[in-house]
């Protein structure tokens, strides 16, 4: 399943000083970031990734950025969706 994960940066410093590929890198097996499109203005971002579940993205997510962002989740519905990989 795809997930898309909306972050809303509470501290622009530490979102700025974190590099994506590395939460992306250090996630779990079967939890995979596609994409990430952060702000010009670093206030927020929004990244694509595919998991198993909703829970396994937000279980390992919220805890590496919480000192940063505030996250807002939601499953892809993939029948609707454009652009997604087959």
């Amino acid at each position: 399943m795809y997930v898309v994960v909306h972050h809303r940066v509470i501290d622009r410093e530490k979102f700025l000083a974190t590099d994506p590929r590395d939460i992306g890198g250090n996630a779990p097996d079967g939890v995979e970031v596609l994409q990430f499109l952060p702000a010009r203005d670093a206030s927020a971002a929004d990244c694509l990734w595919q998991a198993k579940s909703l829970d396994a993205v937000r279980s390992y997510l919220d805890p590496a950025t919480s000192d940063s962002c505030e996250n807002t989740y939601f499953e892809v519905d993939s029948g609707y969706a454009m652009g997604l990989s087959a």
